[in-house]
């Protein structure tokens, strides 16, 4: 499918699946009838962020700085962001892990950061679906 094929497809098609799947990661992928697929991409971001979460990662928080600091600290916060719910429950129970040194938080963190980008993916492979540019 080229380009314009993908612009003439109704908003009202594809939003849908895109929002559900930032909310619930995997959702996009259920709602399109995907379900084997929901069910993976779901499983693997949660168990990404949990195993975040046991590791004691620490939330980005978005900082003013020099170039590099601000970059990494705003982009950390908006693959934060991204993971949706399991993100959105995590700050709503209280989770609030220091930065601290150690190489397991660090791992953590890495790990957290990593289920959102994973979910920005699935979203991403969501809209493909949703704009029938994959099957």
């Amino acid at each position: 499918m080229s380009a314009e094929t993908a612009k003439s497809v109704s908003i009202a098609t594809w939003l849908p699946a895109v929002l559900i799947g930032w909310v619930v990661p995997g959702g996009g992928h259920i709602y399109l009838k995907r379900m084997h697929r929901g069910a993976l991409v779901g499983a693997a971001t949660v168990i990404c962020f949990v195993f975040g979460l046991m590791m004691r990662g620490a939330f980005f928080e978005p900082q003013k700085g020099d170039l590099l600091i601000t970059l990494i600290t705003y982009g950390g916060y908006f693959a934060n962001l991204c993971t949706g719910a399991p993100y959105f429950l995590a700050t709503w129970l209280g989770y609030d892990q220091p930065d601290v040194a150690g190489h397991v938080h660090d791992y953590g963190t890495k790990f957290m950061v990593g289920a959102g980008l994973l979910n920005i993916l699935s979203m991403v492979d969501a809209w493909e679906i949703a704009t029938n540019q994959k099957d």
